[in-house]
């Protein structure tokens, strides 16, 4: 059985993250608590991870690889209960010092400004009362996770006058505000199991300066990235259906998932989803939050 939960009243959630699979690999417990509860979800991605790889019999009857990774984020949308997937536009890049992320019409090299308008205009007409991106080294350091969390700044600023100030703690602030704004959450990895992962990879004979699929993902440079958590959201009872959507994004699953210890990180870190509070600003004498809405 489900929680009681239910939010004060009908809310809206805004997710702004860069690829298909960054909902359901990320904050997908968290996206299907509120939406099997009432609350109306809307993915807003980036791109359709077209530099994504992907094994080539997967591509039977897919014209490329964007169509196929489109279909499986509207599986693992129909999995969460989303109400509306929504698309920025922009081509996938690659990770940092790939050689096609300065193409025209990447999200890397897009002007600031213009992503962050294309958001914005999400956020007029869409209303939300909270919103979730990609923290400010964009989880793994991803330029396309980056990018967003920029932009999504720069459209507070555009929207609501926001400036913004990153204090020494980690937390941000707000210098000057014109008007009021949606609450405002950016996706934090967990550090402490990450650490402990980074010093005994090793001994399962795995380099953690070399992780992923590509073999580009740098977990001891992720693990010294430290963002206060300030929001912990108890997702246990939805982990069959974060599992079901991260199912369907089968071509983007990680190969290293399939060992014992990368597999016993995972379970250690699931029941729980964790966030950074951006606006309102948090302070350091509030109490650790169990939600995402004023009241849940």
């Amino acid at each position: 059985m489900r929680p009681p939960y239910t939010p004060a009243r009908m809310a809206t959630l805004l997710v702004i993250l860069a690829h298909p699979d960054d909902e359901s690999f990320g904050p997908g417990g968290t996206l299907a608590k509120y939406a099997y509860h009432g609350t109306s979800v809307h993915y807003l991605c980036g791109t359709r991870g077209e530099s994504g790889t992907v094994d080539a019999e997967r591509l039977n009857g897919y014209a490329d690889v964007a169509a196929l990774r489109t279909a499986e984020l509207m599986c693992a949308a129909k999995e969460l209960r989303l109400a509306g997937v929504h698309f920025l536009g922009y081509r996938d890049s690659g990770m940092a010092g790939a050689a096609n992320n300065d193409a025209e019409g990447t999200l890397h090299a897009a002007p600031l400004d213009e992503v962050a308008g294309r958001i914005a205009g999400f956020i007029e007409r869409l209303r939300p009362d909270a919103i979730i991106t990609h923290d400010q080294y964009g989880g793994y350091g991803h330029p396309d996770h980056i990018k967003l969390h920029r932009a999504t700044m720069r459209a507070y600023e555009l929207l609501y006058g926001i400036e913004w100030k990153l204090e020494p703690n980690g937390l941000w602030s707000v210098v000057k505000q014109n008007a009021p704004a949606p609450r405002l959450y950016f996706t934090v990895i967990p550090k402490r199991l990450l650490k402990l992962g980074v010093r005994i990879m090793p001994l399962f004979r795995q380099d953690p300066r070399r992780f992923g699929r590509n073999k580009d993902i740098d977990l001891a440079q992720i693990a010294s990235w430290d963002v206060p958590v300030t929001t912990r959201i108890d997702t246990r009872r939805y982990l069959k259906i974060k599992q079901a959507a991260s199912a369907c994004h089968a071509s983007q699953q990680l190969p290293a998932g399939r060992s014992r210890l990368i597999r016993f990180l995972f379970r250690r870190n699931q029941g729980f989803e964790y966030f950074a509070r951006a606006y309102p600003p948090y302070r350091r004498d509030e109490k650790l939050e169990t939600g995402l809405f004023d009241g849940g």
